[in-house]
């Protein structure tokens, strides 16, 4: 018996020391939070221990959810050759901090933002309208790249996509139509819904420059003003606009045709 409470008393004793050990790798703020910061020299000696950087993160962020910030920004700074692997892990570990990981990464400068923004999507595709907003935001000189990467990589969120960043960005919805439909042409029709639901009064504006980057394609100029027409945008407004836009007279009739016939 004495020799099991003896036992017990070790490895109190080892884990007490431990847990110490561990918090003198960190610091808490002065503030009355419980954020900590992470220190660099626990860091490396964590992935010196045959464990990977994105790993390190991953079991880091586990134990202090809080100290997201402080863990990504010590780990890219430290290992930015392995930023997808850090990105990736942050992130799947927790989603709904993407878009503060993805600013993070932007504004390191650590390496073409179209790069981060790609591997950011990948690890949480659910979170790509937020993951291409944020990026835009930190870095605005990228903002054309951070869209075609966000679109080509996510075609089916198109509209998602366009929507958020077209509420940050009201004045430039012209061009977020140019760099979305030019590569991905297809979603003509859902992004022309997914704007008009929030810009009634740019629906002008959505149909002329969709139909203009869809024009190679029928189906698709079709497509684009029946779902002006669905959206309850104005037959007449809908014809001039789409004329603009480069659309023929044939493909307007069509397009109202089978949109009353619906």
């Amino acid at each position: 018996m004495f020799e099991i409470r003896s036992l017990v008393l070790v490895t109190f004793v080892a884990l007490c020391f431990s847990g110490y050990s561990l918090a003198m790798e960190v610091s808490v703020t002065s503030n009355n939070d419980t954020d900590w910061v992470l220190d660099k020299t626990f860091l490396e000696r964590q992935v010196a221990q045959s464990m990977s950087p994105g790993r390190s993160v991953r079991t880091l962020i586990g134990h202090y959810p809080e100290s997201l910030k402080s863990i990504v920004s010590v780990a890219l700074d430290t290992y930015p050759d392995n930023y997808k692997e850090i990105i990736h892990s942050a992130i799947s570990a927790q989603p709904y901090s993407a878009e503060d990981i993805v600013t993070i990464a932007v504004e390191k400068g650590i390496t073409e933002c179209e790069s981060i923004v790609e591997t950011a999507i990948k690890a949480e595709p659910s979170y790509v309208s937020f993951v291409t907003r944020a990026a835009a935001n930190a870095s605005p000189k990228d903002f054309k790249d951070i869209l075609r990467v966000a679109v080509v990589t996510e075609p089916e969120s198109a509209d998602k996509i366009i929507q958020i960043v077209a509420k940050s960005y009201p004045a430039r919805i012209a061009e977020i139509l140019s760099n979305t439909l030019q590569y991905v042409p297809y979603v003509g029709e859902y992004v022309v819904d997914a704007l008009i639901a929030v810009f009634p009064d740019k629906a002008e504006e959505v149909v002329e420059v969709s139909v203009r980057e869809v024009r190679a394609e029928t189906e698709q100029v079709e497509k684009v003003i029946s779902a002006a027409l669905n959206a309850g945008v104005d037959k007449t407004i809908v014809s001039q606009s789409a004329l603009k836009g480069g659309a023929t007279q044939d493909e307007v009739m069509a397009a109202i045709t089978r949109t009353n016939s619906n």
